[in-house]
């Protein structure tokens, strides 16, 4: 007798189960779940955010552009400067306000926003969530983070917020944003941390990027992650119309909570200043440098200050700063920056095919003199002209130095012209550069040059190094010497 033959739908259903559950299996073993709801964290959070409110005494401006121009004499010109000066805005000084947001650090009353929300204020309110408004104190401000501090005097100890460790974000996470979007007062949005370390304009930024709305009125204010922990302070969008499309940025609190520290210990900044103009390295670079992997920070220039007191020198690469690998040109800036003036460090620098370990102090970057001398002792060299990798060469003389306004002590070998299907064109070298080193040695005319590019093709070198100053700035440009 054959056995009985199982029911075709009961193998069915089990057999959907046993997918389902395999298909739920990854979902709950490696992702994050979305949150039931954000209320608790809003609720916890919302006491400790605070709407600004600015004002700004404005001048009497002049006759502007819409008023009519009538010749002198004219029977209407009284009448329309009577008229002019009647309507509203036209007469004395006037009151504009600025909204924007904020966040409490402290029970008595620090508060930390966005440098451009109070900018040029005379009056800063803050207003609370549980109610009332309070003046606020300008305690200090960094327009290069755009982060200011402020300081509210408290009847009672406020509720406060503390920084987290933004370095630990992942790209993926939840975020929250709370602040006054519009206006509209304490709005709360939710998202993700749509990615890392991005860099908008200046040479600190480690911005976060989210896709949680951010609109404005939200400056100033914080980013949360799901610990209630200020991870980033909300600074700017990405926007072609003014509002939010997904992509706004937060100042990460690595940077800000140094910032933050130091302004309501100093009142200013006090930033470490290395002295020097750097540039990333790149394969060619690596290559003409001997460098086994390409990393660090390409030192261009250096003009007198700390580096150039203890040794370093242009064409150097800043391998670690103070015990960091500094892995990416960008490192380098903020490691310094965020370390004590006047300390003594250690900076390992890539010379010559090896390594060396060099004691630097360091200065500080707000007292650093922007005017940089250019030191050189070669003599002019002659009139001539060649042609080097598709470059066409003179040496730069009192006539050159005269007619292009280039400082007394300007050496090197002047640009006048660049083949555009050469490699030098590709790389972004101009007429009106000016080579100053080749192969980490400074040339004087362009049979230097010349011979030293054959060198390098002679002894089979795939990259030779350049050292080219556009616009006064100097950077480093690896080129191949058979071309």
């Amino acid at each position: 007798m054959s056995p009985p033959k199982p029911d075709q739908r009961s193998v069915l259903t089990t057999a959907f189960l046993v997918l389902t559950f395999i298909a739920l299996i990854p979902m709950q073993a490696f992702g994050q779940g979305r949150p039931d709801s954000f209320a608790d964290l809003a609720e916890r959070l919302s006491p400790a955010v605070v709407n600004i409110t600015t004002s700004q005494l404005i001048p009497a401006q002049e006759r502007g552009p819409n008023m009519p121009q009538l010749p002198p004499g004219s029977p209407f010109e009284d009448f329309f400067r009577d008229f002019m000066e009647r309507q509203p805005g036209q007469q004395g000084p006037r009151r504009a306000s600025a909204l924007g947001s904020g966040f409490i650090i402290s029970a008595d009353g620090y508060i930390v926003t966005n440098n451009h929300v109070i900018e040029q204020a005379d009056e800063i309110l803050i207003e609370l969530f549980e109610g009332g408004e309070l003046p606020a104190t300008l305690i200090g401000t960094d327009p290069r983070t755009d982060i200011a501090l402020l300081k509210v005097e408290p009847e009672a100890p406020l509720p406060f917020v503390q920084f987290g460790d933004s370095d630990l974000a992942r790209v993926g996470d939840w975020v929250l944003a709370i602040g006054n979007p519009l206006g509209q007062g304490f709005s709360v949005s939710a998202g993700i941390v749509s990615a890392r370390s991005r860099q908008l304009q200046g040479s600190f930024d480690d911005f976060i990027q989210t896709d949680a709305a951010i609109n404005r009125g939200n400056s100033g204010g914080p980013l949360f992650n799901m610990d209630g922990e200020v991870i980033g302070v909300n600074t700017a969008i990405l926007s072609p119309n003014g509002g939010s499309i997904g992509i706004g940025f937060s100042m990460s609190s690595a940077v800000v909570s140094n910032v933050v520290d130091q302004l309501r210990e100093f009142g200013e900044t006090r930033r470490g200043w290395l002295g020097v103009r750097i540039q990333p390295v790149d394969d060619g670079v690596a290559e003409a440098l001997g460098l086994e992997e390409a990393r660090g920070a390409l030192i261009a220039d250096v003009p007198p200050g700390p580096a150039l007191d203890a040794g370093i020198e242009a064409g150097d690469v800043i391998l670690t700063f103070d015990g960091q690998d500094v892995i990416e040109m960008r490192d380098l800036p903020r490691m310094v920056a965020n370390t004590e003036v006047g300390k003594a460090v250690r900076v390992v620098v890539f010379r010559d095919g090896r390594t060396r370990t060099i004691n630097v102090t360091l200065g500080r970057l707000e007292e650093a003199d922007s005017t940089v001398a250019e030191l050189a002792e070669e003599e002019d060299g002659a009139a001539e002209e060649a042609v080097v990798l598709g470059m066409t060469l003179t040496a730069i003389t009192d006539d050159i130095r005269s007619d292009l306004d280039l400082a007394e002590t300007m050496r090197g070998l002047l640009v006048l012209d660049v083949d555009q299907t050469s490699e030098a064109f590709e790389k972004g070298i101009r007429p009106g550069d000016i080579v100053q080193e080749v192969g980490q040695r400074p040339v004087a005319t362009p049979s230097d040059a010349a011979s030293r590019v054959e060198d390098a093709a002679e002894a089979g070198r795939n990259s030779l190094l350049f050292l080219i100053r556009s616009n006064g700035a100097p950077r480093f440009v690896a080129l191949t010497p058979g071309e």
